[in-house]
Order: structure tokens, then C-alpha cells, then sequence
């Protein structure tokens, strides 16, 4: 399924405070960049972020499922992001900010 241009562009309208955010077209959906580093997915109106060991644990205690693009993948290491924290800028970008440094650490 491909991901609505009209959810991609709420996304990146909460995610305004981050520098360098750039959608590019993958999955059949969006991958999202913080210059060169891939920190999250949106794909069939939903948003999923990279997650660790540090942060896992967040998505999990609110029962977010992990990226499965279809039936044969599950990508554990990406966490959908609940529509409260969608909704909400700052925290979002917090969640963005997490993600984007533990892409880097991994």
C-alpha cells in the first residue's frame, strides 16, 4: 500500500523543528532522513521510528506494533507511533530525536 502524500505532509509539518528532514520514496511508501540518516518509515498512514534497547521499551508498554511491510517482514527495529504523540509536535519530534540517535549508534 502506498502512504497518503496528506499524512506524509503532517509529518513533516510536526516534524518543522528538526533540521534536514527529507521524505524519499521506498517500501512503497517514505523514508524519512535527518540528512544522511534514516530514522523512520511512513507507510499506509501510519509513522514508525527507530527504536533501541534505550527506547524500545516506550513503544512496547503502549502496545505499538513493529513494521511489517507485508506478511514475510517484520521489521523489529522500527515501532509505529501512537496517534497521542502523532498529535502532538513537541513530543513527536522528541520521539524523532531519539530515533535519529540511535540509528546512529547502531
Amino acid at each position: 500500500m502506498r502512504s497518503d502524500s496528506g499524512f506524509l505532509d503532517f509529518v513533516l509539518d510536526q516534524l518543522r523543528a528538526l533540521d534536514d528532514v527529507e521524505p524519499r520514496a521506498m517500501f512503497g511508501g517514505h523514508g524519512l532522513y535527518a540528512g544522511p540518516v534514516f530514522f523512520g518509515v511512513v507507510y499506509d498512514e501510519r509513522l514508525y521510528l527507530k527504536t533501541d534497547d534505550a527506547t524500545r521499551g516506550w513503544y512496547e508498554e503502549r502496545g505499538m506494533p513493529t513494521f511489517r511491510p507485508n506478511e514475510r517482514q517484520n521489521i523489529k527495529s522500527y515501532h509505529e507511533v501512537p496517534a497521542d504523540a502523532l498529535e502532538d509536535a513537541d513530543e513527536l519530534v522528541e520521539l524523532a530525536r531519539r530515533a535519529i540517535d540511535a540509528q546512529r549508534s547502531a
